[in-house]
């Protein structure tokens, strides 16, 4: 069977396994059913009852009992990370990338205490994990003995739910409700907390195949009357706009998504989260939103008379000031958490459910009723805007490179070698996390791992090999900043000792990039412990861990030594180096609406970044177009006069009226 086919297979009995919350491996038919053993022996019995076939870990003192029973697994295969956090990424970017939860063991202590950033980083990202940590015995809970720390009550904040165990009778049980939790409803982290008397404990192995948590019951099928009236809303909206995020990947909802994108023909923007969610070739995809997402995007969003909203959560990195938010729209929100419906932005109609199921319902109800596009002049105006303001032009790389590496090329010679198909990329987070947002395109759902809501810098190395483990004829690729790649560069070890052929490909500018951006736009170039020396040289680190690498500084080097990269048969290091004055372009400045944009690139003035702050050079003299009124061209500095909409102008025109005028004026063009 081929891997595009068995993946297409397992998707179905997947989610029906996690909806049904049946394990995913034998269960109760284990041959170990009924058989005496000790309490760690149970733990490693459960996780294959689990079908778990890979660990990401780190012993220790309180932990020894756990590995000693793994030595005996010929199921398990354990990964020994070089840090904990590293551990919890790794078994991240393995569940990210297979849908399949992360299981991570560590020791009490500082092993506990070193997997809160994994384990914080994958609740807000709504990543399934499984970690079990071992404590100190019940006996001496809360003297402050030896390597004890209170790791339930660390987490509490930022777990799904989490177990401190207190006999051998409920450890199965407890195995058997984390791995369900952790991967129904809203997935996210589920920490078990073994003492060490109970690991050394002897009982008898009795898996069970049910759950009964009555408290606990996510709502998949989604509230038949609020699909109607999300329709409803459709079927009457002139510029509606879809908005995805990542509980399209969870939710498995691509193909419902792109049909009710065709269906109705509505333009989609999609958050970090969301990308691969939807194919990115695809004429309705947006891409980007929000802060540094296209100005189009943006537009659409300010613009639309509808947003449905389908596993997106208003991030402040999409929506901007809230206040001035989609001003004119009705907002349809899908969530799996009915947490999120309401937390930042009222909806007119609310629907808690699976999104792949309730697009199915919203599918099925517009096709019965005859729905069809009301409005073709929406895609026609975001279609313009799309050719007027794109993420880059040809002539950027002259106007801003003076034979520099330019990032966005990188970036995009990059996704022109990759198979979108046979591919996974990860990112750290910085400036090269959002270049890669914007210029590699992805094509496949789960083919692009990025800490989004917690940001977190070491994510994204220690992330690719796990998805390198779980995905073994995939090429995986980490896009990584200088800064970003040391957090966890000690995981080198891990993949030259398991023979992990990730590929690491560093945008170094000696510069904690994004934060120096931020210093030099709104904090008067005041470059406060954002530089970086040239240490170390990540050509020799990569030798001393057994690695091939090479650095390359010129832009006709790029692309040779990017097929070098992808070529090589183990790990490779590719060292990019790019200048510090590159900066993520367009943005929206914290705290400014979303339809407020510096540095869009405008075609109809020369393909120059428009509205850039002062503060990074002279003006430009195309700063401050007033475009979205329908106003004349600043070709001078000096003309300072009034634009259409504005007090002054000898113009009657409103603000709002701006898109009619715009109308108009191409239809006259066009008679003409």
């Amino acid at each position: 069977m081929s891997e595009s086919n068995e993946s297409k297979h397992d998707a179905p009995q997947r989610r029906n396994a996690a909806t049904l919350g049946a394990p995913r491996g034998a269960g109760s038919h284990t041959a170990k059913q009924g058989k005496a053993m000790l309490g760690a022996e149970a733990l490693i019995a459960s996780l294959e009852a689990e079908g778990v076939d890979t660990v990401f870990g780190y012993p220790g003192g309180q932990a020894i009992k756990i590995y000693d029973a793994l030595y005996d697994s010929d199921q398990i295969h354990h990964i020994l990370a070089r840090h904990e956090q590293g551990a919890v990424h790794m078994a991240d970017g393995y569940a990210r990338s297979t849908g399949r939860p992360g299981v991570v063991v560590v020791t009490s202590g500082p092993g506990a205490t070193n997997t809160v950033t994994g384990i914080a980083t994958a609740y807000m990202d709504s990543v399934p994990l499984v970690v079990i940590t071992g404590q100190v015995g019940r006996g001496v809970i809360g003297t402050d003995s030896f390597q004890e720390s209170d790791i339930v009550g660390i987490t509490m904040p930022v777990v799904k739910h989490s177990y401190l165990l207190q006999s051998t009778d409920e450890l199965t049980r407890t195995v058997r409700e984390a791995f369900h939790i952790a991967s129904t409803g809203r997935p996210g982290p589920v920490l078990i907390d073994v003492p060490s008397d109970l690991a050394g404990a002897e009982m008898v192995f009795e898996y069970p195949d049910e759950v009964n948590l009555p408290s606990y019951k996510p709502t998949y099928r989604g509230n038949a009357k609020q699909i109607r009236a999300a329709c409803r809303l459709l079927e009457e909206a002139d510029q509606p706009l879809l908005y995805a995020g990542g509980g399209v990947i969870a939710s498995e909802a691509t193909e419902e998504l792109v049909a009710l994108m065709d269906m109705m023909q509505i333009p989609t923007v999609v958050t970090l989260m969301g990308k691969g969610g939807i194919p990115e070739d695809h004429p309705l995809n947006l891409g980007p939103v929000g802060m540094h997402g296209a100005k189009y995007s943006n537009m659409a969003m300010t613009e639309a008379d509808l947003i449905i909203v389908a596993g997106a959560r208003f991030s402040d990195r999409v929506t901007g000031r809230v206040s001035e938010f989609a001003p004119n729209a009705k907002i349809v929100h899908i969530d799996i958490d009915p947490a999120e419906i309401g937390k930042i932005r009222d909806a007119d109609v609310p629907i808690v459910g699976d999104l792949k199921g309730v697009l199915a319902g919203m599918l099925a109800t517009l096709e019965k009723d005859g729905a069809r596009p009301r409005d073709a002049q929406w895609i026609a105006d975001i279609n313009a805007w799309r050719a007027r303001y794109p993420f880059y032009h040809p002539n950027m790389a002259v106007n801003e490179g003076d034979g520099e590496i330019i990032p966005e090329l990188v970036l995009a010679e990059l996704g022109r070698q990759l198979d979108p198909a046979a591919s996974i990329v990860t990112t750290e987070v910085g400036q090269h996390q959002m270049w890669a947002h914007q210029f590699l395109f992805r094509k496949l759902p789960r083919t692009f791992l990025s800490s989004g809501g917690l940001g977190t810098m070491g994510f994204g190395f220690p992330a690719a090999i796990g998805a390198a483990v779980a995905n073994p004829g995939k090429t995986v690729v980490c896009i990584a900043g200088d800064g970003s790649f040391q957090m966890n560069s000690q995981e080198m070890a891990t993949v030259a000792i398991n023979g992990v052929p990730v590929k690491v490909m560093i945008l170094d500018n000696r510069c904690l990039g994004m934060v120096r951006q931020w210093q030099k736009l709104f904090y008067e170039k005041r470059y406060s412990e954002t530089l970086l020396a040239p240490v170390p040289d990540f050509v020799k680190l990569a030798a001393a861990y057994g690695w091939e690498g090479e650095r390359v500084e010129k832009p006709s080097e790029v692309a040779d030594a990017i097929r070098r990269m992808l070529a090589a048969t183990g790990p490779y290091l590719l060292d990019v180096a790019i200048s510090r004055d590159q900066s993520v372009y367009p943005m929206v400045a914290p705290g400014a609406a979303l339809d407020d944009v510096m540095g869009a690139i405008d075609v109809a003035v020369g393909a120059v970044r428009t509205d850039m702050p002062a503060s990074t050079g002279p003006a430009s003299p195309c700063a401050k177009i007033d475009a979205q009124f329908g106003g004349r061209w600043e070709v001078d500095p000096e003309d300072t006069g009034a634009r259409l909409g504005q007090d002054g102008s000898t113009f009657d025109v409103r603000p709002e009226d701006w898109k009619t005028l715009f109308r108009e004026s191409d239809e006259k063009k066009g008679g003409e």
